[in-house]
């Protein structure tokens, strides 16, 4: 996890960076490496933290973290590392399940007020509901730091949706000139699994993967371009790629990239059912399934977001808050490619096969793309979780 966790840097979007220089027994969210902090360390930040804020039960902290799905590997991920983190400085943490689902993480934001929690990590996928379940915290006055769905008043931790969109589209592209040759691409379809019901932000990383593959397709035509709603699921991007495959005709490239590994993983299924997987190549993201991107020869990389580092700076973060430490407005995952070749860097459990495939991210296209987004309307009241570059 080491290699992993050096692979997360902070990215403070307030502009005096110099108002973050405070080490706080080791974790200075502008320099921190991502490591985790030791125990020692952990537990000195939650005793210093309860001078300043003595947690509500008297006692010792705890600390509420609404996961998006507990049952899913990313989420299973994610909260064993803040687990472990949570665990090692001494606070007790309470675990809800948000279910995909904004109503049940309203309910878990209710349960947590009723319970008093002294800090709260949120991850719901519903934008709809981040203004009503934040207004239950704002009610007590609890401090919130939201997972890659921003919630307004709360602090943002998560994936640099634009890089990491741009980066597996890019990667789509290149992967898919080389396996097909680059005529043939553009009779292929691109078919991208989103997730609208969600917003702004994951709409960054979608609209990141169509722009990197077009980076580097030139003249792909745009009624090649599919998009279908994964509803975050693998079961649901099953059922639209299935619903959508009979657009593709016979022997055309299919292009498959998604908001998740997981929704890779369906949409690649479907098409294996269809008896069309000879045809397709996809990428996906967050890298999170390991062994399907070690073994299936069609899923030839994911955007990593190593989510089992989370917890390194999700607990530090809780408690500088805590402590009344300055923390950014927000921090973002600084991602990589994962391919075959080089798995075995992030997942000792699985060998690496074959050669580096020599791929080099296009900055130059992206700077271009970046300074376009930031134009766009559709983002104004997001730009503070924009990456600068």
């Amino acid at each position: 996890m080491k290699n992993q966790a050096r692979l997360l840097v902070v990215a403070a979007c307030l502009a005096a960076s110099a108002s973050y220089a405070e080490d706080f027994h080791g974790f200075d969210p502008v320099k921190f490496d991502g490591n985790m902090l030791s125990a020692e360390n952990l537990k000195a930040m939650a005793a210093d933290a309860a001078k300043a804020t003595p947690p509500r039960n008297g006692k010792s902290y705890s600390i509420g973290f609404a996961n998006l799905q507990r049952d899913i590997a990313f989420g299973v991920l994610v909260e064993k590392g803040i687990q472990q983190n949570a665990d090692a400085a001494g606070v007790e943490l309470v675990i809800a399940d948000n279910r995909l689902d904004g109503p049940t993480a309203l309910a878990n934001a209710k349960s947590f007020a009723e319970r008093k929690v002294d800090y709260v990590i949120e991850f719901q996928t519903d934008a709809n509901f981040g203004q009503t379940v934040m207004e239950v915290f704002k009610q007590d006055g609890t401090k919130v730091t939201a997972i890659d769905i921003p919630m307004p008043g709360a602090s943002f931790f998560g994936v640099n949706n634009p890089k990491s969109g741009f980066m597996g589209g890019s990667y789509l592209a290149t992967a898919a000139a080389k396996k097909f040759g680059a005529d043939v691409v553009k009779t292929g379809y691109l078919v991208i699994g989103a997730l609208p019901q969600s917003g702004v932000i994951p709409r960054m990383r979608t609209d990141g993967q169509r722009a990197g593959f077009m980076a580097l397709t030139k003249d792909f035509p745009a009624d090649h371009i599919i998009e279908i709603d994964t509803k975050n699921t693998l079961q649901e991007s099953f059922a639209q790629m299935n619903n959508v495959i009979g657009r593709i005709p016979p022997g055309a490239p299919i292009l498959i990239i998604a908001i998740n590994d997981q929704a890779t993983m369906g949409m690649l299924q479907a098409v294996r059912a269809a008896g069309r997987i000879d045809q397709a190549i996809a990428v996906g993201n967050g890298a999170d399934e390991a062994e399907a991107l070690a073994t299936d020869p069609n899923l030839v990389a994911a955007t990593g977001s190593f989510p089992g580092s989370y917890g390194n700076y999700l607990i530090p973060i809780a408690l500088s808050a805590l402590a009344g430490k300055p923390v950014p407005e927000a921090t973002f995952v600084t991602h990589q490619m994962v391919t075959k070749a080089n798995i075995c860097k992030f997942y000792k459990e699985f060998p690496c096969a074959g050669e580096t495939d020599g791929y080099v991210f296009p900055e130059a296209e992206f700077s271009t793309y970046l300074a376009d987004l930031k134009k766009q309307d559709w983002l104004k009241g997001y730009e503070a979780i924009l990456p600068q570059q």
